[in-house]
């Protein structure tokens, strides 16, 4: 394996090389000059000869300025090698992990922590801080290694306990939440690509905080977003809908950095692709950078010219390393993905320098070092106080809104459903049209409330009225409350969590239900990472969507979505219940909420009034046809489906009829509360939803329900030919015993 391994290594070498010297795209030398410079970035240049000739031009001032001070080059080797060693000691002891791009990509995280990024690690939440998202989660050892060395208040015994039971330092990164609170974590990652994605909502969202909150005067916001990925990443196409959206909105506050060792985990890249991903970005619209990853100086220069340049372009740094680089019987092969090199640990660690037998060994002087960083990042940190507190006083309003903004101040919302006039609501309305009277209602309420759509305004109606658009060009401004994320669902669910990430905005996002399933992955991590300030408005939401027939007509979907933990599904049945679930998703902070609303017109329950309607609603489920007699029957339906189930027993005095919009509010009401809606006394229940019916026998014996695929027709003919009608429930009804 060994020569085999070099020979391997030394192929990668050359191959680097060459391409180096025949594109000759960035050199260390020529990045050092565009910072030194202070110009934004590299300007479009249609010759690329001309370009490398003009940075040929200044090359003695560019020799005295590129590299990085011997002093400051030292100490960030130094800290490299040993994050290297906390990786392996970490890994080793668990004995799992991923060892390959944490001693791979160790020069890039001393230049972020040590040199290139503004953060305070005694205020980890500190508003303007940089954000770094290790889109790579399975090297997390990196993470947490640089989050100890830099200063966070992740101690050096939660290395230790890598990976182990209610340690901070689980497999992957956790965005803080009920079961971990590591500071400095920005995003849950894991889910290959979720990370750039995440990346791009996140600088979006501090784009948007550029456009609501700076003024002329004061400028609070300004900082940039990194994030390091991997070859996964970039195979996944997440990241290239999301890369789309960046560079279309021109977020030139977002530094990508591949870590492009060439191997993924079964075989070396090569075996499964082939593509210029420095040509890819280019067509996108990025600024692009290829650079050896190792090269401290090259590492500096580089992120230094990224983050001057505000020519609209996000930024794509490729840093050619070598994966578990210091493990001679590893690096550079596949091999070294994971833990394999657990056995050779205690060698790799004395072959890069460190004191042989110790463990988690830190020097006094990297430790010294990184006070200093911190001294430096307080002094900025000070100065950005200074000016939040002239901008504050200048401007008491917009101070107040951030400041409700970042604590998710809004009012509860049993006070809120009050604040929102009765619809008043007489005639048959689809509650998509509801919505869209009602979230305008809900942005004057909530100012952080913004919502975007996948290219389906128009048809989810979820577009705020006067709200402006976001981004860059045409009409829109970042100030913008409305979000065009083009047929991106997938980007859209990550790019809507990372405004929650970031902290500062409520985001929605809204398309066709049946393509749901296009952002299920970013669904899933939304509960996981408890992310209350995110929202999904999915309408047309069942086979009574009609004429488009099976493909647009969604049977599997809202189970599919309720079966997720920590993920409210609503599925309101008219405009008042519609009211408070609109109302529950923005004001929810324990988890993401789904909106489900129809295409086709519902009919209003005015027997019961709208206050009625809302508080039960908040609840999950309450009585929206009480029994006139002995109570015999209970019937439970969602959605469109209430209408017929109000209409099937009005002439059923036994008979009781219960909306439940939402499964998962109703399990959290005390046993008492539930007990009053579903009497456990009354065991004849039946219920009916146009869906699969699998999860409604938890309620009932019984289940009207959609267990196949619809088909193309008038969608009242669809709803009658597969029983979603009241005189079908009627029938079912009657012929239980």
């Amino acid at each position: 394996r060994g020569p085999w391994r070099q020979l391997r290594t030394w192929g990668q070498s050359l191959r680097r090389t060459n391409q180096q010297l025949v594109t000759m795209k960035f050199s260390m030398l020529a990045i050092a000059a565009t910072a030194l410079a202070g110009v934004h970035g590299f300007a479009p240049v249609a010759n690329p000869s001309a370009r490398v000739m003009a940075m040929q031009a200044s090359t003695t001032a560019i020799q005295m300025s590129a590299a990085v001070d011997v002093d400051t080059k030292a100490a960030l080797a130094t800290a490299a090698n040993e994050a290297r060693g906390l990786a392996m000691d970490s890994i080793a002891a668990a004995h799992s992990g991923h060892m390959g791009l944490p001693l791979g990509a160790a020069e890039i995280g001393a230049s972020l922590y040590g040199s290139q990024m503004s953060y305070n690690a005694a205020d980890p939440t500190w508003i303007n801080r940089d954000r770094f998202i290790l889109s790579a989660g399975h090297g997390s050892m990196f993470l947490y290694s640089w989050l100890n060395l830099a200063g966070f208040d992740l101690p050096i015994d939660e290395l230790k306990n890598f990976r182990q039971h209610h340690s901070m330092t689980p497999g992957h990164p956790e965005f803080p939440n009920s079961e971990h609170n590591t500071p400095g974590i920005e995003s849950t990652t894991g889910p290959l690509g979720q990370g750039v994605a995440n990346a791009v909502g996140i600088a979006a969202s501090e784009k948007m905080a550029e456009g609501v909150y700076n003024t002329d005067d004061h400028k609070i916001f300004d900082h940039h977003v990194y994030a390091l990925a991997g070859d996964g990443c970039f195979q996944e196409g997440v990241t290239a809908e999301a890369a789309a959206f960046a560079a279309h909105e021109k977020l030139d506050n977002l530094i990508i950095l591949y870590d492009a060792n060439e191997v993924t985990l079964d075989k070396m890249a090569e075996y499964t692709q082939s593509e210029d991903i420095i040509k890819r970005y280019d067509a996108y619209g990025w600024e692009t950078y290829d650079i050896d990853g190792h090269d401290l100086d090259a590492v500096e220069a580089t992120i230094a010219a990224a983050k001057a340049s505000d020519n609209g372009k996000p930024k794509f740094i490729k840093c050619n390393t070598i994966i578990g680089k210091g493990m001679e019987e590893t690096e550079g092969t596949n091999a070294a993905h994971g833990e394999a090199g657990v056995p050779y640990v205690d060698k790799a660690k004395v072959n890069i320098g460190l004191p042989e037998g110790e463990k988690w060994y830190v020097s006094e002087g990297t430790r010294d070092f990184f006070k200093g960083v911190q001294e430096k990042n307080q002094a900025s940190y000070d100065e950005w106080q200074s000016t939040y507190k002239a901008w504050s006083e200048a401007n008491p309003d917009l101070a107040k809104q951030l400041e409700d903004a970042v604590a998710d101040n809004v009012m509860p919302a049993e006070d809120m459903i009050k604040e929102i006039a009765d619809m008043n609501q007489e005639d048959a309305e689809a509650t998509r049209v509801s919505g869209y009277k009602i979230i305008q209602e809900i942005s004057k309420l909530v100012p952080q409330y913004v919502s975007g759509s996948a290219d389906l305004h128009g048809s989810c109606r979820n577009y705020i009225d006067n709200g402006g658009n976001y981004g860059a060009g045409f009409d829109k401004t970042y100030a913008g409350k409305n979000l065009y994320f083009g047929i991106r669902e997938h980007s859209m669910g990550s790019i809507l969590n990372g405004f929650a990430y970031h902290g500062l905005f409520r985001a929605s996002g809204s398309t066709f239900l049946v393509f749901a399933d296009y952002l299920r992955p970013t669904v899933r991590v939304a509960g996981l990472a408890e992310l209350g300030r995110v929202s999904y408005v999915f309408t047309h939401d069942s086979i009574g969507v009609g004429e488009d027939g099976p493909t647009h007509q969604p049977v599997e979907t809202v189970s599919g979505l309720r079966a997720f933990p920590n993920v409210d599904v609503y599925r309101p049945a008219d405009a008042e219940e519609t009211v408070a679930a609109y109302v529950s998703s923005v004001t929810r902070k324990e988890g993401p909420t789904v909106l489900i609303f129809s295409r086709q017109n519902l009919e209003q329950n005015n027997a019961l009034s709208a206050a009625e309607r809302r508080e039960g609603t908040l609840k999950g489920a309450y009585v929206a046809k009480k029994e006139e007699g002995d109570l015999d029957v209970i019937v439970i339906a969602t959605g469109s489906e209430v209408q017929h189930a109000l209409e099937a027993t009005k002439d059923m005095p036994g008979a009781r009829v219960v909306s439940m919009p939402c499964m998962e509010a109703y399990e959290r009401q005390s046993d008492e509360y539930k007990e009053s809606v579903l009497p456990s006394t009354c065991t004849k229940r039946i219920a009916m939803e146009a869906g699969i019916t699998g999860l409604w026998y938890k309620y009932a014996s019984k289940v009207v329900g959609v267990d196949r695929y619809g088909f193309s027709a008038p969608g009242d003919i669809v709803m009658k030919e597969l029983g979603m009608t009241a005189e079908n429930l009627k029938k079912e009804i009657e012929s239980m015993a």
